[in-house]
């Protein structure tokens, strides 16, 4: 019993020294709106985004390529992913990905989040309803995934991505890295097994070179001197834009199991963030797993996103999915997650999911 109330005290410093008690009381970010690319850090992965995105330390399945690489060490086969996420605006962004475990190698995987914000109408100073012409903006990122696990207990994992934007005639790229780790631990275990202990996971995501703007829509002409005459009026200029940083995140995550059983799993989970962009703010999240046999398994989950940040508009989430068991390894996977943000609504994910 003493050694449980040391190991709770130890993870309370640890947050608070995490977050600094000026972070949780009366931090104001100063750097809200520096970051290009922030599609990025919305969350894809239907399991982790009903959770709350407290999914560092949880993440097992092929969806570890964006919360964190090390969680695809433990993928049991061939599995592959799709999901959809109206977000904002009528703006929608997809997510694919797919992974391979290879014996005595680790777990290969592929992604693609891909950002589609429609077509957008032509407007000018003059013409502020319209010009009749239409435009096109659309960003994405692919990633090349690998995960090892060094021990049973023990795994890393890493991504390269390449991350692009463009807006009408203007376009932009950028290289990042995704590194992770996820131990696990015997702390806290219903059965007393280091695989049913409590999970520690950490992350950082999308650190890499700064997006800068390029395009012929730049190309404008210029009077060099407006005020004589017999120059080259018109020449043609090339505004030169700034280069911005990609929104660098990093995570600190741990999960228990409440409950476990023969056919049934309660686990509790939360996540530390600490972004290049806004406050540091906290995750939380819980998932309730039943196993039905001859069927499959059946998920409920709930969580609350951006605790202790700063003028969030974050709040409520939920899940729940199921997996169908299919003829030898493969089953067949459903999910759907709720998300509420304030001032802009409720946003609505579901996602597909296949192990072969």
């Amino acid at each position: 019993m003493k050694s449980r109330k040391t190991y709770y005290s130890i993870m309370i410093m640890l947050l608070i020294s995490f977050l600094g008690i000026n972070d949780l009381f009366a931090y104001r970010p100063h750097r809200v709106g520096t970051t290009t690319a922030n599609f990025l850090e919305i969350g894809y992965g239907i399991e982790g985004i009903g959770m709350g995105d407290a999914y560092v330390s949880m993440v097992s399945d092929v969806s570890a390529v964006y919360w964190n690489p090390a969680g695809l060490a433990f993928l049991q086969g061939p599995e592959v992913q799709l999901s959809y996420n109206p977000w904002l605006v009528d703006v929608n962004s997809s997510f694919f990905a797919a992974g391979v475990p290879i014996r005595n190698v680790g777990t290969l995987a592929f992604s693609l989040i891909y950002m589609n914000y429609g077509d957008i109408e032509v407007t000018t100073v003059n013409m502020q309803n319209g010009t009749g012409d239409f435009y096109r903006a659309n960003e994405y990122a692919g990633a090349i995934s690998y995960g090892r696990a060094i021990a049973n207990w023990f795994s890393f994992g890493a991504s390269v991505k390449y991350v692009s934007s463009q807006i009408w005639h203007m376009s932009g790229s950028a290289m990042a890295i995704d590194l992770g780790v996820l131990i696990h631990t015997s702390f806290f275990s219903p059965t007393n097994k280091r695989e049913d202990g409590m999970r520690i996971g950490m992350s950082i995501s999308n650190y890499g070179t700064r997006l800068k703007y390029d395009g012929i829509d730049l190309i404008n002409p210029i009077d060099i001197l407006p005020n004589e005459n017999g120059n080259y009026r018109d020449v043609p200029g090339q505004f030169r834009l700034s280069e911005w940083e990609l929104p660098q995140i990093f995570r600190v995550g741990v999960s228990v199991n409440i409950i476990k059983s023969s056919n049934q799993i309660l686990t509790v989970s939360m996540d530390a963030l600490h972004p290049n962009n806004n406050s540091e703010s906290v995750n939380i999240g819980t998932q309730y797993r039943v196993i039905i046999p001859s069927f499959g398994e059946f998920y409920l989950r709930g969580g609350y996103k951006g605790l202790f940040m700063y003028k969030t508009e974050y709040g409520l989430t939920f899940g729940a999915g199921f997996s169908k068991r299919l003829i030898g390894n493969t089953s067949f996977r459903v999910d759907y997650a709720y998300r509420s943000i304030g001032i802009f609504g409720i946003v609505h994910s579901y996602g597909i999911g296949f192990t072969f």
